[in-house]
């Protein structure tokens, strides 16, 4: 009866021995399997130590970074994810653009001309130059002239008297 036990105790003993005795994955190993794991995470790198893996790297969305982590958990070994990938921000949006309409072009050629007749004032709108105020005949006709060679729609001098 005393050798039954004896095996049996043996045995008992033996087996812990075994199962305790279980290697466990080298850091290598799991490096391996974390490495091909985050091939999918592009930007994303990982160190092992003692089965604990440390994520860095940067990524587009925290969707990314949470798919990574949970890429890696996955793998037999790792006992833990120290996450340490950030989420780079979104590139800022592109400046709105400046309109310059034609009537800025011409307005500033208008009044460029304008500038040497007095009593004359003289607008933009849609392309056709509106003047008001009152000009000699003769000096209408300078200004008419210089005005018409900067192809407007068309001169309004409706506004305008003429002496």
């Amino acid at each position: 009866m005393k050798l039954k036990h004896l095996t049996t105790v043996i045995l008992s003993v033996g087996l812990l021995f075994m199962i305790s005795c279980k290697s466990k994955p080298k850091d290598a190993d799991i490096q391996a399997a974390v490495t091909t794991a985050l091939q999918s995470s592009p930007g994303v790198s990982a160190d092992v130590k003692d089965g604990v893996v440390t994520l860095s790297g940067s990524v587009a969305s925290q969707a990314d970074k949470d798919a990574a982590e949970a890429a890696v958990k996955l793998n037999q070994g790792v006992k833990s994810v120290v996450n340490n990938v950030t989420v780079a921000p979104p590139p800022p949006p592109p400046p709105a653009p400046v309109e310059v309409t034609a009537d800025d072009a011409l307005k500033t050629a208008v009044a460029g001309i304008v500038k040497d007749f007095p009593g004359i004032q003289a607008d933009v709108k849609d392309g056709v130059i509106i003047i008001t105020g009152e000009q000699k005949a003769d000096r209408w006709k300078k200004l008419k002239m210089a005005l018409d060679a900067l192809k407007p729609k068309k001169v309004d001098a409706s506004g305008l008297k003429v002496k």
